[in-house]
This record gives structure tokens, C-alpha cells and sequence, in this order.
């Protein structure tokens, strides 16, 4: 990597970045379902609330979501998000630290080989930076569908829990809201938390609690919210027995998690059978080896 290449590659850093900055203050186009969806009142209560920063990650992803047009680079896992409880702009940044690490190292790399006097074409360092950047930017996307799934897999178990303490609580006379939060100030888990404040919220707001399941379960992906609100509004519209259908239903979701969690522990238990066969392998070749090279060669 001679002194003229490290000029050009300089220049090139220095051309993106001028780049990069008239296209955030370029005008764009937004969406229109975008566009309508920040007139709605949650909308404008939620831009009154700001941002807390508490740390430079917080201040770099409030600033890249500022100046830059990420929606139109990024798609961003919003449900996933919204059930982790992780904030947007702290996603942003984590994505940008990523990229950032990608493009750093195979450059390092690259100075490194110059100072040996290794003999290096500009392209590969150039071509790796770039191809570390973007590969290394989606291992946020990664992680935060791993701990969605394993938090979708947590919300169920104590959502199972929740329909056997609704549907006590309705056998003992309770109304159907009345039942709905009693059984929510039941647990103390982050899932129970989490319907305890779409019940409060609906309560402030003045609409009925199984709407706000409803949309707690859009927002999260967690379907088993959605039949427990058709259950409830059942319920309270038709005046109707439920205790026997949320057990059922109950039922139904642990025998289904059982059945889940017993698939992953064969395919575990599968995965952990492999290294002991190869290592059987690798000791039955060790032993016939002597042996065999006997055969090859007798002395």
C-alpha cells in the first residue's frame, strides 16, 4: 500500500463523508402510512415526551436518527424492539459501532501489512473494510431476534399463568376488568408488568381492556394476547361463562410450549452427540493406526 493509495483512499473517505452529509440535508419524500401515522394524537403525546440520554451511546443514536435518512437504509425490527424495551435510537448506535468496528480493522490491518513491508493491493484492505462494515452492522438485527424469541417464549409461559388466574378470579364473581387487573397484580414478572400498564392505560383512556390486549399483542407479535381478548370481550358482551374456556386455552399454550421445549432438548441432545462420535472416531483411528501402518509394512 503505497503513499499514492493511501491519498486516493483518503480522498474517498473524505468524498462519502461530504456526500453523506448533503444527503441528510437533501429533502426526501416520507411515506405517506408514515406521514398520517405522526398526525394521530399518540403520535404528537409521544414527541412531547424527549429522549433520555444517559450515556455517548444514547447521544450518538439521538444524533444519527437527526441527520440521517435511516429509514430509508434501515429497516428496524419495531416489535422485537418493543418487547426487549429497547430504544430506537439505541439500536441505531449499536448498528453504527458495528459498522464502525468492520470498517476500522481490516484498515488496521492493512497499516499494519504497510509497516512490514508486506506487499498488499489497496483493493483487498478497501474491498474487506467495506465487506466487514456491512456484515458486521447486522449483528444487532441478529441479536435482538434471538432475545425477542426467547422473550416471546418467557411472555407465553406467563401468559399461560395469567389465563388460570383470570379465569379464577372470574369463577369467583369478578367483573371482567376487575378479574383482568386483579390477575395481572397477581405476578411481579417483566410480562406481567407489561399487561398491568396496557390495563392501566386503557383505564386512563377510557377504552375496554380487551382492545388494549389486542393491541399489546400486535405490538409485540404475541398472539395468545389477541384470544384472550376475544375471550374477555366475550365475556363481558355476551355475559358468558369463560372460566372453562381459559382454562382450556390455558392448557392448550403449556402443552404447546412442553411440546416445544422438548423438540429443542432432542435437537440439543443430537448437536451434543456429534462431537462424541467424531471423538470415538478420532481414538478408534488412533488405536487401528499402529496396526494398520503393521500391516503396510512388516518388519
Amino acid at each position: 500500500m503505497t503513499t499514492m493509495n493511501l491519498a486516493i483512499f483518503a480522498g474517498l473517505l473524505v468524498g462519502t463523508g461530504l456526500a453523506a452529509a448533503l444527503l441528510a440535508f437533501a429533502p426526501t419524500r416520507p411515506a405517506l402510512g408514515e406521514f398520517l401515522g405522526q398526525l394521530s394524537p399518540s403520535a404528537r403525546l409521544s414527541r412531547t415526551v424527549p429522549i433520555e440520554v444517559s450515556d455517548y451511546t444514547d447521544r450518538v443514536g439521538v444524533w444519527l436518527m437527526r441527520h440521517l435518512p435511516l429509514s430509508l437504509w434501515v429497516k428496524p425490527p419495531t416489535k422485537d424492539l418493543d418487547l426487549l424495551q429497547i430504544p430506537l435510537h439505541r439500536f441505531y448506535a449499536d448498528k453504527a459501532a458495528h459498522a464502525a468496528v468492520g470498517l476500522i480493522l481490516p484498515l488496521l490491518f492493512g497499516a499494519a501489512a504497510t509497516v512490514l513491508r508486506i506487499p498488499i493491493p489497496f483493493v483487498i484492505p478497501a474491498a474487506a473494510s467495506l465487506a466487514a462494515a456491512v456484515a458486521l452492522s447486522f449483528l444487532p438485527d441478529m441479536d435482538v431476534k434471538r432475545r425477542a424469541a426467547a422473550a416471546r417464549v418467557e411472555f407465553a409461559h406467563a401468559l399461560s399463568a395469567y389465563l388460570d388466574l383470570v379465569a379464577i378470579a372470574r369463577n369467583s364473581g369478578a367483573q371482567t376488568r376487575q378479574a383482568m387487573e386483579v390477575a395481572a397484580n397477581t405476578g411481579d414478572s417483566w410480562a406481567f408488568t407489561r399487561i398491568r400498564e396496557s390495563l392501566l392505560a386503557s383505564k386512563l383512556s377510557g377504552t375496554s381492556p380487551w382492545d388494549a390486549l389486542r393491541d399489546l399483542s400486535e405490538s409485540l407479535d404475541v398472539p395468545g394476547l389477541s384470544d384472550l381478548a376475544d375471550i374477555m370481550r366475550m365475556s363481558a358482551e355476551d355475559n358468558a361463562a369463560v372460566y372453562t374456556t381459559l382454562r382450556a386455552t390455558a392448557t392448550s399454550m403449556r402443552n404447546s410450549l412442553m411440546n416445544t421445549d422438548l423438540a429443542q432438548a432432542n435437537s440439543t441432545t443430537t448437536q451434543i452427540s456429534y462431537p462424541a462420535a467424531a471423538l470415538a472416531l478420532i481414538f478408534t483411528v488412533m488405536l487401528a493406526t499402529p496396526a494398520f501402518l503393521r500391516l503396510i509394512h512388516p518388519s
